[in-house]
């Protein structure tokens, strides 16, 4: 246990960082993120420009709603699987999650505030659609980084067009025991990024490639960044994407938003013809993320920790 225990994320600092050409520390972090992303799939970012009291005020917002009764959070629902309202599984019982989708646009989130607060809660839909919306700046200088690191920066416009951002807001109970309970059960994320928040209660485990589990220690300053199934696919496997869990123990409940950026509906993801050679040979036929997603939240599928490979595997 002692090597484990020593296991951290690798950690990057963005302060001052912009997207704008000539940066003096762009190639510096560029080449820390590349090298995380390869190794792990996973670091830990410090983000300054998501300013302090956002950060306090995100906390204050997620607790505002998840007090809420439940038959008000089951109104929060979605055409999409797993976009809506989660909660009351048997195999989670502390978890619990609400979706909103393009949250950094002022009038998405406050649709879905409407429905939550009839009478209107323009405190909670400015918090969160200010918090989606300085976060998916961090996405885009991540995502920029990748396709320049891997020599594909000409596909960079097409790659940002090619998705939208999803805020899930999550709750996992404190489980009133010191003993440790599974808050979510092992998995790899789906999309292209995640960037996740938490309040400073300890829990998600990120697995390194030979499976040892780093137990993430959570900071006000800093933010989690993870590649996604669909990221790992289109880099032809360069990128990792790791597994990893939520194990909770104590009595204090675990609050964290994700901001995830997601491949759009009908949008084929296929590694690009610079990606893929003699060393590198194809490992996913091209597919739909939405058509795949289908197949990932039947039973098989949610049984398969492998569910990318088995569906589009080459």
């Amino acid at each position: 246990m002692g090597s484990e225990a020593t296991l951290k994320l690798p950690v990057i600092d963005f302060t001052n960082l912009k997207l704008e050409a000539n940066n003096p520390n762009w190639e510096a972090i560029k080449s820390q993120v590349h090298k995380a992303l390869v190794d792990y799939g996973c670091f830990e970012a410090i983000f300054e420009k998501v300013p302090l009291e956002l950060r306090k005020a995100i906390f204050a917002a997620l607790q505002e709603l998840f007090d809420l009764p439940l038959q008000t959070k089951i109104l929060n629902v979605s055409k999409k699987p797993y976009h809506g309202y989660v909660g009351q599984y048997p195999m989670v019982p502390l978890f619990e999650s609400m979706g909103i989708d393009d949250a950094n646009v002022y009038e998405n989130v406050e649709s879905m505030t409407n429905i939550m607060w009839p009478h209107g809660n323009p405190s909670f839909s400015k918090t969160i659609q200010s918090f989606s919306e300085q976060l998916s700046e961090l996405d885009q200088i991540i995502r920029k980084m990748i396709l320049e690191s891997l020599g594909v920066e000409k596909y960079l416009e097409e790659h940002m067009n090619s998705t939208n951002y999803l805020l899930r807001v999550m709750k996992y109970k404190g489980p009133q025991t010191s003993d440790t309970k599974v808050g979510l059960t092992t998995h790899s994320d789906k999309n292209i990024v995640t960037i996740l928040y938490q309040n400073e209660v300890e829990g998600l485990e990120v697995m390194t490639k030979d499976g040892k589990w780093i137990s993430y220690r959570p900071s006000p300053d800093s933010f989690v960044v993870m590649i996604g199934d669909s990221l790992h696919a289109w880099s032809n496997g360069r990128l990792h994407s790791p597994f990893h869990r939520v194990m909770m123990s104590g009595n204090e409940a675990r609050y964290s938003a994700g901001l995830f950026s997601i491949p759009k509906g009908g949008n084929i993801i296929k590694a690009p013809e610079e990606l893929v050679d003699e060393e590198h040979p194809l490992l996913f036929k091209p597919f739909d993320h939405v058509e795949f997603l289908k197949y990932y939240y039947t039973e098989k599928g949610q049984r398969d920790q492998f569910a990318l490979r088995t569906y589009c595997g080459v």
